[in-house]
């Protein structure tokens, strides 16, 4: 596979290990991801949140256990803001979702083994589109890891915003009747999870877009303003991280688009 395009501003992030586990708790007030122990996974999160997402993956992986955590949120983040070809997107989706499924046979317990494994499987969804999921069945998988998840750890925030999104690009694609009745999505339980999620974590910038995002989907242009709003709280949060920062800059380009 071809060197992974970098993080477009490396340098500007200069995190190690003693200054993650310094920052923890607000690093990581999305995904509510227990502090590791061993030396070399935090490492491998130092390496994440500078955006040396590449490096990140190998370290994880190299590092095993809660390692694997590591790799599939680096390379999940990685293939949804920064690799350019489809194919190898989608190729990186999987292998996320493949990876996360294996340590969640493993380790039940654990959230964020159960939460990669949807969020792979969905934005590989949203690849080949939401229907063809639905039609093959990748639906029921999304969401029962996604309620999995969120049973698991009732502070994960990205889980339920990733469920709030679930209900709303269902309820787009195929109506809120067959929704319900198909795949048991509701308008009022993702908008829900949107507003937990944010009480959960209100410095969220991907919370806020998704936010804006369902609310447009699910209740179009009388929410076209709120969403606008949203997006702009959004692009005035001042990023902790390279993560952060490539939610912020998606919602600036949005509303410079607009």
């Amino acid at each position: 596979m071809a060197p992974w395009t970098p993080f477009p501003h490396a340098g500007d992030y200069r995190f190690d290990a003693a200054s993650v586990r310094q920052q923890w708790s607000r690093l990581h007030a999305g995904d509510a991801e227990p502090c590791p122990q061993d030396a070399a996974v935090l490492q491998a999160w130092a390496l994440f949140h500078n955006g040396e997402f590449e490096q990140a993956t190998a370290a994880g992986l190299s590092a095993g256990g809660p390692g694997i955590t590591v790799a599939n949120k680096a390379t999940a983040i990685y293939a949804n803001y920064l690799e350019p070809r489809e194919k190898t997107r989608l190729d990186l989706f999987m292998q996320v979702a493949v990876r996360a499924e294996a340590q969640a046979a493993q380790e039940p317990g654990n959230a964020s083994a159960w939460y990669w494994h949807a969020y792979g499987l969905g934005r590989y969804s949203q690849g080949i589109s939401v229907a063809k999921a639905l039609a093959q069945g990748l639906s029921s998988k999304v969401r029962n890891a996604l309620e999995k998840a969120v049973d698991l750890s009732p502070r994960h925030a990205d889980a339920r915003i990733a469920l709030g999104t679930f209900h709303a690009e269902v309820i787009d694609k195929v109506g809120a009747l067959i929704g319900g009745m198909t795949y048991g999505v509701k308008k009022e339980k993702g908008l829900q999870l949107f507003r937990e999620a944010l009480r959960i974590h209100p410095g969220s910038a991907i919370g806020l877009i998704e936010y804006a995002n369902a609310l447009v989907m699910l209740e179009g242009d009388p929410k076209m303003q709120e969403a606008t709003q949203l997006y702009e709280k959004a692009a005035a949060i001042e990023p902790l991280d390279a993560r952060e920062r490539l939610d912020v800059e998606m919602a600036r380009i949005e509303l410079q688009e607009d």
